[in-house]
């Protein structure tokens, strides 16, 4: 054991010769058994005075001076007998350290043990070790073969820790690549199943929509041809068109079918047995018994015929006379109602041959279309039927496959011979309606949805389609509307006009009539809605004054029946407009509505109403007797047909008339009416103002 002292003890000495090296070494010995397992334990009490005896404090000598060889001594002895009374805690440490080099023998020099490979992959690696636990070995000049031998021993088992965590880390983050694979691989699996499944949706909406192309194409055919054996039916029934030759060319007139001729022979005959029993009345009046001086009056014979004279009649008496009277009053009173039935029945014809008229003009320019063959434009809107046709313009009903909806599909058409002023003007005229159009959107206003070109001739406007009929074909189909409904229709007229004047710039709808006016479904179904704003102005700042309004510039444009006298005023400068020209037009249509025909120029044309200035001269409205009309909608229409224009309400006053207001906001008004009045002085004596006036406002709190 002395000797392992002394050899370690000259080991030191040797490592130890220069100056400092000792400092470096004691103190990289101090920190590196800091680090040692055993130094972590804590230590008996012997022990610990061991090692506060073992510690050496430094010193900055080269190792000379008296008594240092008899300390290095009992230093040596002190630390052999530490490893003599610890073996298990050293030989511990070589045995669970499998492949770690062997600490150095006490016969064999320092110098002569090989290198291990921990120690070298410590001295590269030692960067890598946490901040805490870090021994610059690199700069501490240790060469103790003892201190090398702890160094490398500890350093690996730091390494062994670090590279447990490590693998442990690798095998997570491994773990976690091989989930992360895994759902990537699971994604682009559900991936693929969902673009094959939106692949497949693809091609059954695909599907679904070539199939609902087939059926609307199918159902579209089945109504033509319907419509065509209706129209052959009722050709015979009601009448056709013949082509008759008159002069030099050839000219299509009306012929009457065979209910129109059944109801004239009837008619006939009704006027002649009308005829008949006038005659037996005259003959049975010559016969009736006259009392003279309370004796019947003999009749005288008749006079000579042919040489002959002619038996007096047989005298009837009283009886007999009031009892052939009475018959024949039955049988007149029986031809008159027979009459009147027909009467009807005639008029019932002619509204069925007016829209037979129509449709067979619309199956005409049906056939005649060159888009009645279903096509589908801009890949979207598949068109199946014609609805009606204007100057340069088609209408017809359309399917929007995409929004899978109906759509009116308006079909503009330039003439090919037009020069390209004229199309330019045309284009510029559409695209202005356009433009119009398109910012509108209120429920009593058709929607405008999309426009493009069909090619260098043609382009279409998409329309929000209406079931129903517009308000022209109702009036020729019923001649005219109860009160009731007609106020209804009025109120939503002046409701979109209202909206028209709100907007910024306002707009004026110039061309209002019953036909730019569309009915919901049914008979009269309450809902309305305008369209047509190809003659619209709108009043910018730059064209409208509040005071004087806009110039005129499309004189002569527009149906004359439903514009207001100052459209017809010619001079140098254009007549003044401004929102009154509607307000003139829907008192038209109300009185229309209500009487069954117009105010102004009823059975007059457009040519013949500009020759005689009828509007021009359309200075008071008159109202017939029947059917009977409240005087509230009389004084309304009134209003509206007011000649000067200073003196007629715009939009935006309408709106407030009084007419207008729901029964509730009617009677409030009344209510405040009669509350000043029920205020003011009443008379002494006089009660019936002011118990009238108690009972309105009973009425009113009942109401309100």
């Amino acid at each position: 054991m002395g000797n392992a002292g002394d050899s370690n003890l000259s080991a030191g000495s040797h490592h130890s010769s220069e100056p400092g090296d000792n400092l470096h070494a004691t103190s990289n010995h101090t920190a590196i058994d800091q680090l040692t397992p055993e130094r972590n334990r804590a230590p008996s009490g012997s022990e610990r005075k061991r090692k506060r005896k073992y510690v050496m404090p430094p010193d900055d000598n080269s190792g000379e001076g008296p008594g240092k060889s008899s300390r290095n001594e009992a230093n040596a002895k002190k630390i052999s007998e530490y490893f003599k009374s610890h073996p298990s805690a050293y030989s511990g440490a070589q045995a669970g350290s499998p492949g770690r080099s062997k600490a150095p023998s006490p016969q064999a020099p320092f110098p002569m043990l090989p290198p291990s490979p921990q120690s070298h992959f410590t001295s590269i690696s030692t960067a890598s070790l946490p901040a805490q636990n870090h021994v610059d070995l690199s700069q501490s000049g240790l060469t103790s073969g003892v201190g090398a031998a702890a160094s490398t021993d500890l350093t690996c088992l730091m390494l062994q820790n670090m590279e447990a965590k490590s693998a442990s880390d690798l095998s997570k983050k491994n773990a976690i690549i091989t989930d992360l694979e895994r759902a990537q691989e699971e994604l682009k699996r559900q991936l693929t199943a969902q673009q094959k499944l939106i692949d497949k949706h693809k091609e059954n909406i695909n599907k679904c929509s070539q199939m609902t192309k087939l059926l609307l194409i199918e159902k579209s055919d089945l109504e033509k041809k319907t419509a065509r054996q209706k129209c052959m039916e009722n050709r015979l029934r009601l009448g056709q068109f013949v082509t008759q030759r008159q002069g030099a060319s050839f000219v299509e007139n009306w012929s009457d079918g065979q209910s129109f001729t059944d109801l004239m022979k009837s008619q006939e005959r009704i006027a002649q047995e009308r005829d008949n029993i006038e005659k037996q009345r005259k003959i049975l009046s010559k016969r009736k018994p006259n009392m003279v001086g309370g004796a019947e009056k003999k009749p005288k014979a008749n006079k000579e015929i042919d040489g002959f004279l002619k038996p007096a009649e047989k005298p009837l008496t009283m009886e007999e006379y009031y009892e052939q009277d009475e018959i024949l009053k039955l049988r007149q009173a029986a031809l008159k109602k027979e009459d009147a039935d027909h009467q009807l029945e005639l008029e019932k014809l002619e509204r069925e041959r007016n829209l037979h008229i129509r449709e067979l003009k619309r199956i005409h320019n049906e056939d005649n279309s060159r888009f009645n063959t279903h096509p589908v434009l801009n890949d979207r809107y598949l068109l199946l039927s014609l609805l009606g046709k204007g100057g340069f313009s088609e209408v017809h009903k359309g399917f929007d496959i995409k929004d899978q909806k109906y759509v009116a599909c308006k079909i503009h058409q330039l003439n090919k011979d037009w020069k390209d002023d004229k199309k330019a003007n045309y284009i510029k005229h559409a695209l202005r309606e356009y433009n119009i159009h398109k910012q509108l959107e209120h429920p009593r206003i058709v929607r405008l949805f999309d426009v493009f070109e069909i090619d260098n001739n043609s382009f279409c406007t998409v329309l929000e389609y209406c079931e129903g009929n517009d308000l022209d074909f109702y009036l020729k189909q019923n001649k005219n509307i109860q009160e009731k409904e007609t106020r209804s229709i009025v109120v939503q007229t002046v409701s979109a006009l209202k909206y028209l004047n709100e907007i910024k710039p306002p707009i004026i709808h110039y061309d209002l009539k019953p036909g730019n006016i569309l009915l919901g479904t049914g008979s009269i179904s309450g809902e309305i809605k305008i369209t047509d704003f190809g003659l619209s102005k709108i009043m910018d700042d730059e064209s409208y004054s509040p005071e004087c309004g806009m110039d005129l510039t499309s004189q002569g444009a527009g149906t004359y029946w439903y514009l207001p006298p100052e459209c017809f005023v010619v001079g140098k400068t254009p007549p003044k407009i401004s929102s009154k020209v509607d307000v003139w037009s829907v008192g038209v249509i109300f009185y229309q509505c209500l009487y069954g025909k117009k105010p102004f120029g009823h059975n007059l044309s457009q040519a013949a109403i500009l020759e005689e200035n009828t509007i021009l001269k359309a200075t008071e409205v008159e109202f017939p007797n029947k059917p009977p009309v409240s005087q509230e909608a009389k004084n309304f229409i009134k209003r509206c047909l007011t000649y000067s224009k200073d003196d007629r309400p715009d939009v935006l006053q309408l709106a407030t008339d009084i007419y207008l207001k729901p029964p509730v906001l009617k009677s409030k008004k009344l209510f405040e009416e009669t509350g000043s009045l029920a205020k003011s002085p009443v008379p002494t004596g006089d009660f019936s103002l002011a118990s009238s006036s108690s009972a309105a406002e009973r009425r009113m709190q009942k109401l309100l």
